[in-house]
């Protein structure tokens, strides 16, 4: 059995030698599985021990630590196939206006498969999000990887601010998704989102990230008023989207986009002003308490994403 993470434990114990080499005593707290304890004495005799006990992270029902908390509002957010699709749309209007965005059109992946790429960058954040402790670090490695090796073709260096923006706004469409189709987050529940991306960065290695919330908040407006331009990549980004999605599914999402994205977005997009997507969204949470709201995830994306879009659904 290979663990993962650990978690510590200070606790005193009286015991004798005889009960200390047996098992079975151990296991007698009913709250973890004592065999697999390591037992550091200090201070030791015969009769008495003070023990520093670390034991692996064996809680009932738990095998293993995980990136992200089991009853982490993250989870909700992103176990449930639609508010995914919104942050999905959300993220393809800002990466289209992006200064950045020649970055992502380097590799010609982008212009050439723009809801691929974009459906990496989701599904690399899903398997962060809902893997053990070790699997999410390599998936963040991975990713790394993959962006040294873009820099070194190009022989130049994707810039930290470039980073930060990816992180500041799955943040914050995580956020607006998931207040736009369920409910309003709490403070502390829009503090546990920063905190996940901001571990993602930290493990990234970027410079300049945000230590609290509020200071997030700050910085997510500054780039915002910064780093997004209206130039020819983003017409052409737009142009993509509408030859790979066609003409209904365009139209649908720049109505999610006008929905989900911050103002400063909206206002450098021709999205319309007109929310007529809105009903709908009324009608899907009417029609999601009769199982039958999947209509939402279908108008939005071709159906050659159909078991893309169903393995989402975990939530």
């Amino acid at each position: 059995m290979s663990w993962v993470g650990t978690k510590h434990l200070s606790a005193n114990f009286s015991i004798s030698h005889a009960q200390l080499i047996d098992p079975s005593f151990l296991r007698m707290t009913g709250k973890w599985d004592m065999s697999w304890i390591v037992v550091k004495p200090s201070l030791a005799n015969l009769k008495n021990i003070h023990l520093l006990c670390t034991t692996k992270y064996f809680t009932k029902g738990k095998h293993m630590e995980y990136f992200v908390s089991e009853d982490s509002i993250v989870r909700k957010i992103w176990g449930k196939a639609d508010t995914i699709l919104f942050i999905f749309a959300g993220a393809a209007a800002e990466f289209a206006l992006n200064k950045a965005v020649d970055w992502l059109y380097f590799t010609g992946r982008l212009p050439a498969d723009p809801l691929g790429r974009l459906f990496s960058t989701v599904e690399y954040s899903r398997q962060i999000i809902f893997s053990d402790q070790e699997t999410a670090l390599k998936a963040i490695d991975r990713i790394n990887a993959i962006h040294k090796g873009v820099e070194n073709s190009r022989a130049a260096q994707i810039p930290d601010w470039a980073y930060r923006d990816v992180l500041f706004l799955l943040i914050d469409l995580s956020i607006r998704s998931y207040e736009l189709l369920e409910r309003k987050l709490t403070q502390a529940e829009k503090g546990q989102v920063f905190m996940v991306f901001n571990r993602v960065g930290q493990r990234m290695g970027l410079a300049g990230l945000p230590k609290t919330y509020f200071e997030y908040l700050d910085m997510r407006d500054e780039h915002l008023q910064h780093n997004l331009v209206h130039g020819e990549l983003t017409l052409d980004l737009y142009r993509q989207y509408k030859k790979h999605l066609g003409a209904s599914r365009y139209a649908v999402l720049k109505q999610a986009q006008l929905l989900v994205v911050p103002p400063l977005v909206g206002r450098h997009l021709p999205l319309g002003k007109l929310p007529w997507l809105l009903p709908v969204i009324w009608t899907y949470k009417f029609l999601r308490m009769l199982k039958v709201e999947t209509f939402l995830r279908n108008a939005l994306l071709p159906l050659a994403y159909k078991a893309q879009i169903i393995s989402m659904d975990n939530a």
